[in-house]
């Protein structure tokens, strides 16, 4: 399985690359090559604004499914992710309770604080599942959902207590229309947690087997579970920071690629990474052209698309290899 890794690396590269250039030339600005190599005004909507929004999808995307991939392996769950089990909630409540208490402070601070009650929620979460039986896995994901609605109740109080609705809204429903040269730049964080996700493949594929057997092969389970934990945390609290969350993308690309590739971590991360790209690239594009020249946000396109990528793969022929 492990020989297949380059062939998926490179055709998913090349899927991405094909998306992203025709990504950058759609927009509400009606821009070409020749404007672009020509400069003026062309030139800095594409250097300023199209060139870093594609950036921003491709490593949103790609980092979400990694995510994704991560956290299934954490709860040895196949119908978990991080905005249906808290961690996106908790980001959300550590990005409000910073505004409310330290509203000057730095893009970077407000990421560290989001980034500590995101790995606060998803161990709550974690904890709360060592009581859920293993043989009831439909129920690992109601009490994500639960737990993340509580969190998400108590983020709204406060918010309306301070008047901060509107901007909660922001944060629960993903866009990039913002999006600009200087103001993206902390996504390339989640670019290194997935490679470091992606190093470590092999060590969290035996985590996924479960403590017992883990130990009995050697691993550290606490060390692993400690590292996917931060990764997991800090690449969701980083994506709320910036763009806002996008929901289900983690649960429907890791799923997908598992199908395509099999249960092998390292073999699934380069696919789902390139899939959770070029969907978010696709998502978006429809969303720029389906009420041209408004823009409808992605967080709301990929809720249409993701539902449906999901019913499909609960209801369609299972035809990979697990």
């Amino acid at each position: 399985m492990q020989r297949s890794v380059p062939y998926h690396a490179v055709l998913g590269a090349l899927m991405v690359l094909v998306l992203s250039g025709i990504s950058l030339f759609v927009g509400v600005s009606d821009l070409s090559v020749r404007d672009v190599l020509a400069g003026g005004d062309e030139a800095m909507i594409f250097m300023v604004s199209r060139i870093p929004r594609t950036l921003a999808i491709i490593l949103t995307g790609s980092s979400l499914a990694i995510a994704g991939l991560l956290f299934q392996m954490l709860a040895r769950n196949r119908f978990v992710e991080p905005s249906t089990a808290g961690t996106v909630e908790s980001a959300g409540l550590g990005l409000l309770v910073t505004i409310l208490f330290f509203p000057a402070s730095s893009v970077f601070v407000k990421m560290l604080i989001a980034s500590g009650f995101a790995i606060a929620g998803t161990l709550l979460f974690l904890r709360i599942l060592k009581s859920v039986p293993r043989s009831s896995p439909l129920l690992v994901p109601l009490v994500g959902l639960m737990l993340g609605g509580i969190i998400g109740s108590v983020a709204t109080f406060f918010a309306y207590r301070f008047d901060l609705l509107q901007l909660l809204g922001t944060w629960t429903n993903g866009e990039f229309s913002g999006v600009l040269k200087s103001r993206y730049e902390l996504l390339w964080l989640t670019a290194v947690l997935a490679g470091v996700a992606y190093l470590a493949a092999d060590r969290f594929t035996i985590l996924g087997l479960g403590e017992d057997v883990s130990v009995t092969l050697g691993l550290n389970f606490a060390q692993v579970r400690n590292l996917g934990l931060v990764i997991v945390s800090v690449i969701s609290a980083v994506i709320v920071v910036t763009v806002g969350a996008i929901p289900f993308l983690g649960l429907v690309v890791p799923n997908i690629a598992s199908r395509m590739v099999g249960d092998n971590l390292r073999a699934s991360v380069p696919w789902a990474a390139a899939l959770g790209a070029s969907i978010l690239l696709v998502c978006d594009m429809i969303g720029r052209v389906i009420r041209y020249p408004y823009e409808v946000p992605i967080g709301t396109v990929f809720g249409v698309v993701g539902s449906a990528l999901f019913l499909y793969l609960l209801l369609g022929k299972r035809s990979h290899a697990a």
